[in-house]
């Protein structure tokens, strides 16, 4: 009798498992029309806003009319409308309904985060894709629902715009949202952690209790995970760093008294438990020489890693592996601040072969094919501004060919109208009429430990700021080249700096120091905030190789075949044998002494009265 309920919940879930399965498979076969009709939903309902009239749409909604009048843009081309509704314009600029917050990218503008618009009934259409995650894993990974997932999940800062609207990342608003707080009782939305744990806005306190209630159901969970595989590894550190007083806690059932917010104090106490037998455990366990595997040692029924470990955070899969003893490392997902785009219908694969199934009702996509002059540039450079015949280029969902790369291009029920993200993405194959997507990079991108996102010109300008700390010494930066260094976690910045030094007196090392803070202080807010709030990305380091060094590697690369006519210095390295040959000829060292200035918010916002 007791099993009674068991049961019945397993038939909910079972059934619902094939509703969404089954949904998938009719947007993906359809996938055209369902297209077709959410550009001529989307355009209907925004048919009278300014932005439309501007460019003289004129109340079409046919696919036709719209894709040889609208242009493709980029953030810099509606920046103005944008300003506008963050200083508190409420007509119907982007959207006819009221935009309700603004989610903060990743990306920047002008080394400040752009603001994407976002309207309420979003929020549904983010957790719908949610709702698809877990139906599809159950496919390769059976009795999810009979445990639980240890996720460590974040919010960010916040801030208001001037007109008074949130401005805070994509996953803080979930998180935020009811769609979250209030989430109907679901087995596969059994975390570990309680709500009052991540909306903890301090995150020495988020962590250290996720992390206490996770080991004190260790037995219970059967998945692991963070966003990013940054995030993840961060929390393996916060373990290795605590776990004598995580232990404390678990055997005296106290919680330390630096955590003192009492709704975590509150929600925590009622999971802890006195345990000396899981105290001891945990202790042997930590205690030991080698932490390899212990993600398996100390939640030994867990099944995968659920990360992104797509783009940048490839860098970070051999120490998830180390950690894990090659537990399946997961990607579910494909989302960014503008829209959210897809799942892996094939969770299990290689992260090399993730490949993200577009579902065709959260956005109307186009491609922009990209063109490459050769394949090996660490970030793909592609214009501002499409002339006509790139403009015609632009091809549908389901006309993309297997093989090429495309630029994503999206329209969004909150007002972007093909807006470029800025993703760069291969079609892998096709899920019925639905193409499936290799995620390869982020365009212009060189540098990324986090959530951060550097560009080659921003580096440069960077350096350029730096090195004026050098005139005093009549010494000068030859060459320079860079590289993320995430061996050590978090990880950080390394520029190598080689240099031509013609004054008598040495450069102090306070004068290095000075330079990395210079550079620092000159990324953008992304960076800053990983580096003073977040705690994301360690010092940026400056290492100084002796004269020749970048002779070296251009020998080097011309052996390996590179033109002497065309080769340049590469701003950024990633190729293990090249970090290794400027790392052998490195004199000094230096890193940044403090951290940069940071504050939530638009810089311009901060400075008005």
């Amino acid at each position: 009798m007791p099993e009674a309920p068991r049961a019945a919940e397993n038939s909910v879930v079972s059934e619902n498992n094939k509703k969404v399965l089954q949904f998938i498979e009719e947007v993906t076969t359809n996938a055209d029309e369902v297209q077709k009709s959410v550009l001529a939903e989307i355009l209907t309902q925004n048919a009278h806003v300014e932005y439309l009239q501007r460019h003289g749409l004129n109340g079409h909604t046919d696919r036709d009319t719209f894709k040889k009048i609208m242009p493709a843009i980029t953030y810099e081309d509606i920046v103005t409308d944008i300003t506008r509704i963050a200083n508190g314009d409420k007509s119907q600029i982007l959207c006819s309904q009221p935009i309700s917050e603004f989610l903060t990218s990743s990306g920047t503008s002008g080394g400040e985060r752009k603001l994407m618009p976002t309207i309420e009934e979003e929020l549904a259409r983010r957790s719908q894709l949610y709702s698809l995650l877990m139906p599809v894993m159950s496919q390769f990974v059976p009795d999810l629902e009979k445990g639980k997932g240890m996720y460590f999940l974040f919010i960010k800062s916040e801030a208001k715009t001037p007109g008074g609207l949130p401005a805070r990342p994509v996953l803080t608003s979930y998180y935020k949202s009811p769609h979250f707080k209030n989430r109907c009782p679901d087995p596969y939305t059994n975390y570990t952690s309680p709500n009052e744990t991540i909306l903890c806005s301090d995150s020495y306190q988020s962590m250290y209790s996720q992390m206490l209630c996770g080991l004190c159901q260790n037995k219970e969970v059967l998945r692991v995970g963070a966003v990013f595989a940054s995030g993840f590894i961060r929390a393996i550190r916060f373990l290795e760093k605590h776990w004598p007083l995580l232990c404390h806690d678990i055997r005296a059932r106290t919680i330390n008294p630096q955590i003192t917010d009492p709704s975590i104090r509150e929600a925590v106490m009622k999971i802890l438990k006195p345990d000396p037998k899981l105290a001891d455990f945990v202790e042997t366990e930590c205690s030991k020489d080698s932490w390899q595997g212990i993600i398996t040692r100390l939640w030994p029924n867990t099944k995968y890693i659920d990360v992104i470990v797509t783009g940048t955070m490839s860098q970070y899969i051999p120490t998830l592996d180390y950690y894990s003893n090659g537990l399946p490392l997961v990607c579910t997902m494909y989302a960014s601040s503008e829209c959210y785009f897809g799942v892996n219908l094939n969770p299990l694969c290689k992260p090399s072969e993730v490949a993200y199934t577009l579902i065709p009702t959260m956005a109307y996509f186009e491609f922009l094919p990209v063109h490459r002059n050769n394949g090996v540039t660490n970030s793909i450079s592609m214009p501002k501004s499409l002339n006509e015949k790139e403009q015609q280029e632009l091809v549908d969902l389901v006309d993309v060919k297997i093989g090429q790369e495309y630029e994503l291009v999206v329209t969004t029920y909150a007002g972007l109208y093909r807006y470029r993200v800025g993703d760069v993405l291969r079609v892998a194959g096709f899920k019925n009429n639905a193409p499936q997507f290799n995620f390869i990079c982020r365009k212009n991108v060189v540098l990324s430990i986090d959530s951060d996102k550097t560009d080659e010109v921003e580096l440069q300008n960077a350096v350029k700021n730096a090195v004026t700390h050098l005139m005093p010494f009549d010494a000068h930066v030859t060459e320079y080249t860079s590289y993320a260094d995430t061996n050590i976690i978090p990880g950080h910045y390394v520029l190598f700096w080689e240099l031509n030094v013609n004054g008598s007196t040495p450069v102090p090392p306070s004068v290095f120091e000075d330079c990395c803070l210079t550079i620092e202080e000159s990324l953008n807010s992304v960076y800053r905030q990983g580096r003073a709030s977040d705690k994301s990305i360690g010092p940026l380091e400056i290492k100084v190789v002796e004269s020749g060094t970048f002779d070296k590697l251009m020998d080097d690369a011309i052996s390996l075949g590179a033109s002497i006519n065309q080769y340049k210095t590469p701003r950024c390295v990633k190729f293990a044998p090249i970090v290794e040959l400027l790392n052998s000829r490195v004199v000094s060292c230096y890193f940044s002494p403090k951290c940069p200035k940071w504050v939530p918010g638009h810089k311009q916002w901060n400075n008005m009265n």
